[in-house]
C-alpha cells in the first residue's frame, strides 16, 4: 500500500484506523490542538469526520479549539456551524465562526484574540489550559517516530509536546518530497533561553521534522485530502495604487541609503493588496530580495521566478490553488529559496529586530494621529483578529500599514479622527500608505501627523470633514498635544455609517 512507504516507524504502521475511529478519541469538553497555519497545512479528514457523527446526532461536543492561526473550514466552519467550538483562540477567518463569536448564531464562542507570536509561549505556561489532543498534519513519519510537516508549521510542535495524545493524518495528497522543506526550532522558555542563533533569513537552525515520541501518538489516519487554498482577491485600482504608493516609499528609503537590497529582509500581510504590493516590487530596480513572514503568498512565488527574490522564510505557504500547484509541481527548483518555520521563529520579536525588517500590513481603518484598527468593525463586532501583525509592527524596523482610503463603495471614510479600537498605537505605525498617497510619520509630532496624514492619505470626499474636526479640536483645546473631541469623534463613526459619503452629505445639504 502507498501509505507504507510513508510511515517508516514499524510501530506506528499498527496503530493506523479510520478518521471515524479517531474522531472518538475526542470527547466533550477537551481541548483540541492543530498544527498548520491558515487552511495550509490543517488536518481535515479526523475534523470532517467528528463534525459528521455530532451532525448525526451520536454525540453532542463542545471543544476549546487552539491553532497556530485561522484553520481550514473542515474545522473552523464546519464545527462553528454544529456548536462545536466553545472556545477559539487566537484568530479566524471564516464567516461561520465569526457569526459565532460575535453573537449572530445558535451556539456562541468565546474567541480570545492573540498576538501569534505569543501563542506557543502562553500555551506552555499553562494560560489555556491542559491541551488534550493534538492533530497534526504530515506527509511523512521518520523511522523515529517524527513527523514530517506539510505545508505550513504553526505551533504543532508545541502542540506536541503539550498533548497527551497525538492523532496523526498522513495526506497522501501532499508530496513526500515536503521533507527537507522545514526548519522546527524550540527555543526554551524564559529566563532560561539562549539567543536564538537565526542572522541570515535562509539559515537553518533546526530540524527538518517535528519531535513526537511513539508512544504519544493514539492514531494515524490516512488521508488523501486536497488543500482548499483560498482564491486571490482580484486585484483593483485601489491595492494596484496602494501597492504603487508603498514601493515609492521604498524607493525613497533605498535612494536615502536606509534600505539595500538583500540587506533588508521584507514581511508582508495576508490579501490581495499585500499580494499586489509583491507583484509591484518585480517591475522596480530592486533585486536580491529576501522575505522574512509569516506566510508566503503568490507573489513571492513571481518575484523568486523573476529574479528579484533570493530568499524567503516563513510559517505557511498560504498559496492560491495555482500557486500551490506551481509550487509542488517544481518543489525541487524552489527548495533552496523557501524555509518553513515554527510561527513562534518567524514571529519572534528578537528575530525580527535583529534583522531589520520591514513590516507590511493591513488595518481596517487608521486615524488622524496614526493609531490603527486592524481587528474590529465599529469597535464591536470582531473581523479575523490581530494575527500577527503586531509581532512584526513593534519589532520591525519600519512599521508600514496599508488600507484604502474608503470602504463600501465609498460610503465609508477608512482615514476617521479616531479609530473604533486601537491594535496598534500611533508608537507602531512608522508609515501609513492608502491609494491616495502615504504618510511618513517619523519624526513628526501628533499634529504634524494629524495634517499629513489627512492630506495624502484620507480620500478626496473627506478631507474637508477631517481638517474641520481637527482645526476645531485644535481650538477647543488651546493647541494640546493631541487634540481631539470625543463627542464629534464618535459622532463621525456614527455619522458616516448613517449617511454615507461626505459627498453623499453635502448633496443632501444642498
Amino acid at each position: 500500500m502507498a501509505w507504507e512507504k510513508r510511515i517508516r516507524c514499524e510501530a506506528l504502521k499498527a496503530r493506523v484506523m479510520s478518521a471515524s475511529e479517531a474522531a472518538l478519541l475526542i470527547g466533550d469538553g477537551m481541548t483540541v490542538a492543530v498544527g498548520g497555519f491558515t487552511p495550509s497545512g490543517c488536518p481535515k479528514a479526523v475534523p470532517l469526520a467528528l463534525a459528521e457523527q455530532v451532525r448525526a446526532g451520536r454525540r453532542p461536543l463542545r471543544l476549546t479549539l487552539l491553532s497556530g492561526a485561522s484553520t481550514g473550514e473542515e474545522i473552523d466552519s464546519a464545527w462553528a456551524s454544529l456548536g462545536i467550538i466553545a472556545r477559539r483562540l487566537p484568530y479566524m477567518t471564516s464567516k461561520t465562526l465569526r457569526d459565532a463569536v460575535n453573537g449572530k448564531a445558535d451556539a456562541p464562542v468565546a474567541y480570545s484574540d492573540v498576538h501569534l507570536g505569543k501563542l506557543a509561549q502562553n500555551a506552555r505556561y499553562g494560560c489555556y489550559g491542559a491541551v488534550h489532543v493534538a492533530l497534526i498534519e504530515a506527509a511523512a513519519i521518520t523511522e523515529d517516530g517524527n513527523l514530517i510537516p506539510t505545508t505550513a508549521v504553526g505551533c504543532a510542535q508545541t502542540f506536541i509536546d503539550l498533548a497527551d495524545r497525538v492523532i496523526v493524518e498522513l495526506n497522501l495528497a501532499q508530496p513526500a518530497e515536503l521533507e527537507g522543506l522545514h526548519d522546527i526550532y524550540a527555543p526554551q522558555d524564559p529566563p532560561h533561553r539562549d539567543p536564538i542563533p537565526l542572522t541570515r533569513v535562509g539559515q537553518r537552525i533546526g530540524r527538518p521534522w517535528l519531535r513526537c515520541p511513539v508512544g504519544k501518538v493514539a492514531a494515524v489516519v490516512i488521508s488523501r485530502a486536497e488543500e482548499k487554498p483560498r482564491a486571490l482577491a482580484r486585484e483593483d485600482a485601489v491595492s494596484r495604487g496602494i501597492a504603487a504608493n508603498l514601493v515609492a516609499f521604498l524607493e525613497g528609503e533605498k535612494a536615502a541609503g536606509r534600505l539595500t537590497a538583500g540587506d533588508v529582509p521584507l514581511q508582508s500581510g495576508v490579501g490581495s493588496v499585500a499580494n499586489a504590493v509583491l507583484l509591484g516590487l518585480k517591475n522596480t530596480e530592486f533585486s536580491h530580495l529576501t522575505f522574512y513572514s509569516e506566510v508566503m503568498q503568490d507573489g513571492i512565488l513571481d518575484l523568486i521566478d523573476a529574479g528579484k527574490a533570493d530568499m524567503a522564510s516563513a510559517t505557511s505557504l498560504s498559496l492560491s490553488k495555482e500557486g500551490m500547484t506551481r509550487l509542488l509541481g517544481e518543489l525541487e527548483r524552489y527548495r533552496d529559496k523557501i524555509v518553513l518555520r515554527d510561527s513562534e521563529i518567524s514571529n519572534n520579536a528578537e528575530v525580527i529586530r535583529r534583522l531589520g525588517v520591514i513590516a507590511m500590513n493591513t488595518a481596517l481603518e487608521a486615524d488622524i494621529y496614526g493609531n490603527v484598527n486592524s481587528s474590529q468593525v465599529n469597535g464591536t463586532d470582531m473581523y479575523n483578529g490581530i494575527g500577527g501583525s503586531g509581532d512584526y509592527a513593534r519589532s520591525a524596523s519600519v512599521s508600514l500599514f496599508m488600507t484604502g482610503s474608503v470602504a463600501k463603495d465609498g460610503r465609508i471614510s477608512c482615514i476617521v479622527p479616531m479609530v473604533s479600537h486601537v491594535d496598534h498605537t500611533e508608537h507602531d505605525v512608522d508609515v501609513l500608505v492608502t491609494e491616495q498617497g502615504y504618510a511618513d510619520l517619523r519624526g513628526l509630532c501628533p499634529k504634524e501627523r494629524a495634517r499629513r496624514i489627512i492630506e495624502n492619505c484620507a480620500h478626496p470626499d473627506y478631507r474637508p470633514q477631517l481638517r474641520a474636526y481637527f482645526e476645531a479640536a485644535c481650538a477647543a483645546t488651546n493647541g494640546a498635544q493631541t487634540p481631539h473631541l470625543l463627542d464629534r469623534c464618535f459622532s463621525f463613526h456614527r455619522r458616516l455609517r448613517e449617511t454615507g459619503s461626505m459627498r453623499e452629505q453635502e448633496e443632501k445639504e444642498r
